[in-house]
This record gives structure tokens, C-alpha cells and sequence, in this order.
């Protein structure tokens, strides 16, 4: 089968969606039926796999896999956890965190928001003291990996804050999940969300959530939206053997299925970080080296996706860099943020450290 799957023209030098590999691509060749047992068998194995890549006792934890893009997975957990009596605080310092507030607000959710800086991590000293004045937040979130910028938030120390004020804890794991190592029960995270097309290296069409079991039950008939009600959703797969309430992306969850399988040969998330890390960092040293800056300090960055700001004392067009790249076979990102120009490339995906080495000349040779 995986000779009837075409090379891709360009590498996906992004976040998500990313290159894949052809046995992940090829997958998407079969066609399914949402009602058969082959297929539901399959779904109850992907949600097993998740918890085992979470690091979770299926005891405790549970796996949820939600239609759309990773921000309606996202949706999907503030709108069914935050009640009527409850406050949730959203501390940003990109544009997801700002994609959370826009959330509550459409959802008329109570809720408290948070900016930081873009260039800064968030700070631990800063959440506590919320929390210590705010009595009525009952529930926390932020973003794990920021894409914005590629800054990678300090996960553990923050968790810990937000468990010792027994706070529920929900975490935007977009773009980390499968790719840095999280002990999302050794954390007390409630809710984690990650979307097919990001470190587990899928295609779009899904994203899914890691439910702590007691704080999952809590949210029963809370939902503000009927198709984003993730109770429900777990309800119906829990009592129907992997049933999905409506339609699900068949191909798009077969594909996934053989991602998962992947990184399980790969060597799972341990080898996988090791690769990006390895590729990134040596992004940055090759981009030093011909005189770009970064944007946010290295010990800041996650190995996903590094911001790169636009070089000084020389004209310098983006479209054209993007253009150019695209005829030697990259395609990269463009900048995010507001008040600074800037270009992004990721080195997540099907991707290795030759490619980032080739990157590099065909950016020297631009130069």
C-alpha cells in the first residue's frame, strides 16, 4: 500500500498540521464504517494508547476523542467543566492562552484573565498570589507549549501550585503532548487537550482529551453546547464500545491509530524529545551562525517551534524568504505576534536532522 502513497512536494516545517510519513498517510486509504466493530475496536485501543502515552492508570484517568480542530477539543472542556457556581482563571502569554478567553467569554463563563508577556514564561510566584487573593476560582488553565513563540511553560512547578490550592487544573497540551514528556497523573492534571496533527504526527480532523475520571463525572449536564458536550462524548464511547454521539473522521482516526503505532516504535516520547530537541537546537545554532536572532531566551524554548525575528540592517521580505524556501522543498510559518516582525520554524513531524541541515543551506543560500 505504501507505494500507491505520492512524496509530498515540501516539507511542513509548522506546528501541526506537519509531514507525515507514508505508512501514517497511507492509512488514510481505507474506508470505514462508524458502526462496525473492527473500527470502535480500534477507537477503544487509541484511547488506551493515549493514557499510556499520558502516563495514566485507566483506573483513575480516561481518553476522549472530540471532532474538529484542537481548539473545539479546547472549547469542549471549558464549556462542560466550568458550572454555574464556578470561576476560571486563564493566565496567557501568546495567542492560545488569548484563544481560552475568547472561549469563556462567547460561552458567558465566569472567569478571570491573565496576560503576560510574549517573551517571558509564566510565573509561579505570580499564580500563587492569585490564587491566595481569589477564593472564588475553582478552576485553572494555560498553555503548555505556546506556539505563538515556541516557549515551553514551566508545567510541573505550576501544577503544583494549582494542586496545593486545590484548584481543578485544566492544560492546553497542543503542541507538547507526545512529544515532551508529561506525567499528567503524577501532576493531578484534570483535563489535558492535544489535537491529532500535532506530536503524535496524525493528520487534522480531531483532538482529544485526558480526563481525571472524578473530575470528568462532576461536569455531567453542565455542557453550554450540545456537539461540544464532553461528558456526553465520553458517556456514549464508554457505553457503546468506542461509539463517537456524531459522525467521527474514520480516516483521519485510522491514520492516527498508525501515528500512535509509530511512536511506540520510535521508542515513545523519551526517543521522539530527543529527535526534536535535537533538531531544534541545532536550527538555532545554524540560524546564529548566518546571523538571525530568536526571539525568547533558549532556556525558554520547547523543541517544537522557535520564533526568529527578522534580521537587522538589510531589507528583508518575508514572501519572498517563503517563496524562495518553498522551491528548494520548506514551507515554514510566519510570525504571530503583534509587536515585532517575525518568522517561525517548527521540527516537529516525519522529519530528521539531514532535512534541518538542508534547510539551513537553502536559507545561506537566500542570504
Amino acid at each position: 500500500m505504501l507505494n500507491l502513497v505520492p512524496d509530498n512536494d515540501y516539507i511542513l516545517l509548522t506546528p501541526g498540521p506537519l509531514s507525515t510519513s507514508k505508512r501514517v498517510r497511507a492509512a488514510l486509504l481505507k474506508d470505514w464504517c462508524t458502526w462496525d466493530s473492527e473500527y470502535n475496536n480500534m477507537i477503544q485501543d487509541i484511547r488506551s494508547m493515549l493514557l499510556r502515552v499520558a502516563r495514566c492508570s485507566e483506573d483513575t484517568y480516561t481518553s476522549v476523542l472530540m471532532q474538529g480542530s484542537g481548539s473545539f477539543s479546547v472549547e469542549s472542556v471549558i464549556g462542560t467543566s466550568i458550572g454555574e457556581n464556578d470561576k476560571l482563571l486563564i493566565i496567557a502569554n501568546g495567542a492560545y492562552g488569548k484563544r481560552m478567553n475568547d472561549i469563556a467569554k462567547v460561552l458567558k463563563i465566569d472567569y478571570k484573565f491573565v496576560e503576560t508577556s510574549e517573551k517571558e514564561q509564566y510565573s509561579v510566584e505570580a499564580l500563587e498570589e492569585i490564587l491566595k487573593k481569589d477564593n472564588e476560582i475553582t478552576h485553572v488553565s494555560f498553555v503548555h507549549c505556546e506556539t505563538t513563540t515556541g516557549i515551553l511553560n514551566p508545567l510541573e512547578d505550576l501544577a503544583k501550585v494549582v494542586k496545593a490550592y486545590n484548584k481543578t487544573l485544566i492544560v492546553d497540551a497542543m503542541s507538547s503532548f507526545g512529544g515532551v514528556k508529561i506525567d499528567v497523573e503524577g501532576l493531578g492534571i484534570d483535563f489535558l487537550i492535544s489535537s491529532a496533527n500535532k506530536c503524535i504526527q496524525g493528520v487534522p480532523g480531531f483532538g482529544f482529551v485526558i480526563a481525571k475520571k472524578e473530575s470528568l463525572m462532576k461536569t455531567k449536564g453542565q455542557a453550554k453546547s450540545l456537539s461540544l458536550d464532553l461528558y456526553d462524548q465520553w458517556n456514549t464511547m464508554e457505553k457503546d464500545n468506542g461509539k463517537w454521539r456524531f459522525t467521527s473522521p474514520t480516516h483521519v482516526t485510522h491514520a492516527f491509530y498508525e501515528a500512535l503505532k509509530e511512536l511506540e516504535d520510535e521508542g515513545g516520547v523519551d526517543k521522539r524529545y530527543e529527535r526534536y530537541n535535537s533538531m531544534q537546537k541545532s536550527l538555532v545554532e545554524g540560524m546564529k551562525r548566518m546571523g538571525f536572532r530568536i526571539y525568547v531566551k533558549e532556556e525558554y524554548h520547547s523543541p517544537i517551534i522557535t520564533t526568529f525575528l527578522y534580521p537587522e540592517n538589510r531589507t528583508f521580505e518575508f514572501k519572498s524568504f517563503y517563496n524562495f524556501l518553498k522551491t528548494k522543498g520548506f514551507v515554514i510559518y510566519p510570525g504571530k505576534l503583534s509587536d515585532e516582525d517575525t518568522f517561525r520554524i517548527g521540527n516537529i513531524g516525519d522529519i530528521t536532522l539531514s532535512d534541518i541541515e538542508r534547510l539551513l543551506e537553502a536559507i545561506k543560500e537566500y542570504s
